[in-house]
């Protein structure tokens, strides 16, 4: 299982705020972490690079993202009431009546999220979605003034909770979506240390993932390492709650494994590759098809350069983009080992092309 220290860095790397385009505190945590682990280092996009055995005649880039979703702060009215707009895929319906955290540039900023109350709307607009337009931001303020000593337009917010843990090994936070596949790339990186294979390994906390098909930081990082290979680790939707609709997105459950996805911008070879890892160690799997997009850094990281074999690895993760993502601490184990595992198996003569 997963060490008392992992643990307590995943908590730490869970709770630090970090929305795409501000990941700073959370990048720091990692970075601090990976520091004894590996060689470290940044570039422009705010990407945090981890890498074991540099030089090495074949590299591969383990890719999760260290952004999340949050909010930006748009105006501020007279009264110091401030309107907020999404950064990421919101439902703001999950926005009603919770705290949230700014980073402004003197420190945290906590506010709460306001609407009209129930009783005084309309009855045709009870049963109405509610919003970014409905909602505003009360940090406390009695005047525009009063505001803008402690709060900017530009600034960055995300809900302010904190991890909890639950039984049966789970747990639930916020940036689950993808601060966890942050925590696992560097979990199989500091596996892989203990002992290397000859593979060059470089584990990447990406950025602005959450914010749309431009390639974010990902894209960058591919380019500046040239792997031969990357595995992009994210979440994808557990679908063993109520509602859940298998035929569209399949049977994973929490604690079952780690999802592997087959599609279009997949390749193959790394598919096998992982696929065939798994089964030699033991770590069991569910499928996952993508006949287009993933909606993940893979798509981006197979375009970087020539082209990169790119695979990816998913964790169940049930209420995505939401103040309650869940995960289980058994998938956290069992992708690290994945990970390290068929790294140490890749040899300087591997081919990573297709076959035509």
């Amino acid at each position: 299982m997963l060490s008392q220290d992992s643990i307590a860095f995943l908590h730490r790397l869970l709770d630090a705020a970090g929305p795409s385009g501000f990941e700073s505190d959370a990048a720091r945590v990692w970075r601090t972490e990976a520091a004894a682990i590996g060689r470290v280092s940044s570039d422009v996009a705010g990407n945090s690079v981890a890498v074991i055995n540099a030089g090495a005649p074949v590299t591969v880039m383990l890719a999760g993202h260290i952004d999340e979703i949050g909010v930006i702060v748009t105006w501020i009215d007279d009264d110091g009431f401030a309107y907020i707009a999404p950064i990421g895929g919101w439902d703001p319906q999950v926005l009603v009546g919770q705290r949230l955290r700014f980073l402004g540039g003197d420190g945290d900023v906590i506010g709460v999220v306001g609407r009209k109350p129930v009783h005084l709307l309309k009855p045709d607009a009870r049963d109405k979605a509610v919003k970014f337009e409905d909602l505003w931001v009360d940090i406390g303020a009695a005047s525009r003034a009063d505001a803008e000593a402690r709060l900017s337009v530009g600034d960055a917010g995300v809900i302010d909770t904190r991890v909890i843990t639950l039984p049966n090994h789970r747990l639930a936070s916020r940036a689950v979506d993808d601060r966890i596949g942050a925590f696992v790339i560097l979990e199989a990186l500091r596996r892989y240390a203990e002992r290397p294979g000859v593979a060059a390994v470089a584990a990447v906390a990406t950025t602005q993932e959450e914010i749309g098909h431009h390639g974010g930081g990902a894209l960058i990082a591919a380019g500046r390492l040239n792997p031969a290979m990357a595995i992009a680790v994210d979440v994808t939707h557990a679908t063993d709650h109520p509602t859940a609709d298998r035929k569209d997105a399949g049977d994973h459950r929490l604690g079952g494994g780690p999802v592997l996805t087959r599609g279009s911008v997949i390749s193959p070879v790394a598919f096998g590759i992982l696929r065939d890892a798994a089964a030699r160690i033991g770590v069991p799997f569910t499928l996952q098809a993508a006949g287009r997009e993933t909606s993940t850094d893979a798509d981006f990281i197979h375009l970087a350069r020539e082209g990169v074999a790119t695979a990816l690895v998913s964790v169940p993760n049930r209420y995505m983009h939401s103040p309650v993502e869940l995960v289980s601490l058994a998938d956290l184990e069992r992708i690290p080992e994945l990970l390290a595992g068929f790294a140490r198996s890749l040899k300087p003569g591997d081919a990573f092309k297709v076959k035509v």
